[in-house]
């Protein structure tokens, strides 16, 4: 897998653990499912542009923190 997706992944998980959220929290707050979640933190998928905005508001952190490496 991508190292940048991996990347990624791992700077929503621990934004989500920040926020102190569960995927399901997460997943409902964004209008996605906790598996859709997984996917992502675990690098299987790469959520989008729209995705990753709603993400970053989600969890509170601006969405350069999630995507620049």
């Amino acid at each position: 897998m991508p190292a940048r997706r991996r990347q990624i992944g791992e700077r929503l998980r621990a934004a989500r653990l920040q926020a102190e959220l569960t995927q399901e929290q997460l997943g409902e707050r964004i209008g996605r499912d906790r598996r859709t979640i997984h996917r992502w933190e675990y690098a299987q998928r790469v959520p989008n542009l729209e995705d990753l905005l709603l993400l970053a508001d989600a969890v509170g952190v601006p969405l350069r923190d999630l995507v620049q490496g």
